[in-house]
């Protein structure tokens, strides 16, 4: 059984959105393989759980206010239940609808970091995009570590010790980790999701920091001259 986790904290925007795009995803492999999903809400003051309990989604709800601690609760939750494999996105994201097909096709596997598209670029500058797309690595091989399109298998993830209680980089913490323990790590850009571009991020040093940094970073270049 695969196992997929979404932490959400206030997406009433967005999660509908995610969640059936995920459902694509999870059609694409229904005739052989269960997929249980569950939303893990925490601290909202919206109507997300409104909209995950009309879509008849499995949901846990807590106080945790840390991405590490709901990353994990999700995960455990999803391994008491049979998971054998978990896959991580975010609620402000929509898989591809070859996401787990992808990841299935690329077994055996510990880990699988996928690659991130950004939907809209309308809070950033031409210039912050063309910075973005210098360092971005759309390949195999990739490098780059995305809570958003993170996958791993109960094993490895139980022997690394799982996500720790930590309010960043816990998917970095994670990943450096496993790699420390020799599993095997596949870094694939055929495992696909895309997020968005908002400079908000509910993760103080999360994608939204890194966007917001490069924006800034951009504003920051001296201008060229036109003499």
């Amino acid at each position: 059984m695969i196992g997929v986790v979404i932490p959400a904290c206030n997406e009433e925007q967005s999660i509908k959105s995610c969640l059936l795009a995920l459902q694509h995803a999870i059609d694409a492999v229904a005739d052989h393989i269960q997929v249980r999903v569950v939303v893990v809400l925490d601290s909202c003051t919206d109507q997300t759980l409104a909209h995950v309990q009309a879509l008849n989604i499995d949901y846990l709800c807590c106080e945790l206010r840390c991405v590490g601690q709901v990353r994990d609760l999700g995960v455990r939750y999803l391994l008491e239940q049979g998971a054998t494999w978990i896959a991580c996105t975010d609620a402000d994201s929509t898989v591809s609808p070859n996401w787990l097909v992808s990841q299935l096709n690329h077994q055996p596997a510990d880990l699988i970091c996928g690659v991130v598209s950004i939907s809209d670029w309308q809070d950033l500058s031409q210039q912050t995009q063309d910075l973005y797309q210098v360092h971005y690595q759309d390949r195999m091989g990739h490098g780059h570590i995305h809570g958003a399109n993170l996958s791993f298998s109960r094993e490895a993830y139980l022997k690394a010790g799982g996500f720790l209680g930590l309010s960043c980089h816990e998917d970095v913490d994670l990943v450096q980790r496993m790699l420390a323990q020799d599993f095997k790590v596949l870094w694939s850009n055929q495992v696909r999701v895309t997020t968005s571009s908002r400079l908000d991020g509910r993760v103080d040093e999360g994608f939204a920091h890194f966007l917001k940094n490069l924006d800034t970073k951009q504003q920051l270049l001296p201008k060229a001259s036109n003499s």
